[in-house]
Formats: C-alpha cells, structure tokens, sequence
C-alpha cells in the first residue's frame, strides 16, 4: 500500500495533528469544542482520543487522555522514515507500532527533538453521524 519515495521526496510531508493531553476525552471537548467553537471530527473512546478540526488546514488538534503533547508528523511509511532519520543522524525513541489508522513510532533527531512519525497506511476514520468512529476505510489519496 506504501510507495517508498523517491530519494528526492521529503521524509516529513505535513504536519497532521497536534496532540494535547487532557484528563478526561468528555472535559477536553467540552473545552474545545464546546467553549472555543472547533467541530468535532472524530471520536475515539477505545483509544482515549478524538479529533478537532483547525479550519484553515488539514492539521487537527487531537485531544488524548493517553498521550503526552506533541507534533504528529505525517510521512508515507513509517518504516522508511524511521530507517531516513537514523541514516541522517537522528535515533529511534520508540519503534514502529501499529495504530487504528496505520503505523506510528517516535524518533529524535541530532538534537533530541521528538519527531512522532506515522502513516495512513490502513487508511482514515469513518465516523457516524455523532463523529464515533465506526470504521477504518483505505484511503484513496497518498498523503
């Protein structure tokens, strides 16, 4: 399903999310959605997740009571971009895992900034009319 890019094609294609850690998924989206206006897009309570749109971009702001604040950084494979970054210089933090969506796994580059790494390669969520997501559908356009 992954194409490896081409030598010429960057590693880090676009920022996908922004992970901010808050205690509870329904006090988070009560803040967010509720008290600063951002449309829910979807809901993850399996993972403890859910995603807030940013209009104006294709970023969202994703609201986990289980992970720590981060950039998401979205490449074509995982594996390639970890195997990039290692060669350029960077270590690995955390190795490649599978997640709902694809694969995700944290590196640091030369000067220990987290590089969170992952790919669409399962495809993106398909949620219900109350934004739960209900499915996993392959995704018809490469980021």
């Amino acid at each position: 399903m992954d194409e490896k890019p081409s030598a010429h094609d960057s590693v880090l294609r676009s920022v996908d999310a922004i992970t901010v850690p808050v205690p509870d998924l329904d006090q988070g989206l009560q803040f967010y959605c509720d008290r600063l206006h951002q449309k829910l897009l979807w809901r993850n309570d399996a993972v403890g997740q859910a995603g807030v749109a940013l209009p104006g971009s294709d970023t969202e702001l994703v609201v986990s009571t289980t992970l720590a604040a981060d950039v998401n950084w979205l490449v074509a494979s995982v594996t390639d971009a970890l195997a990039d970054i290692v060669a350029a210089g960077g270590t690995v933090v955390a190795e490649p895992v599978d997640i709902p969506v694809g694969r995700a796994a944290v590196a640091a580059d030369p000067f220990g900034n987290r590089l969170v790494l992952l790919d669409l390669s399962k495809g993106r969520y398909v949620t219900d009319a109350s934004g739960q997501v209900i499915e996993v559908a392959p995704d018809d356009i490469s980021p």
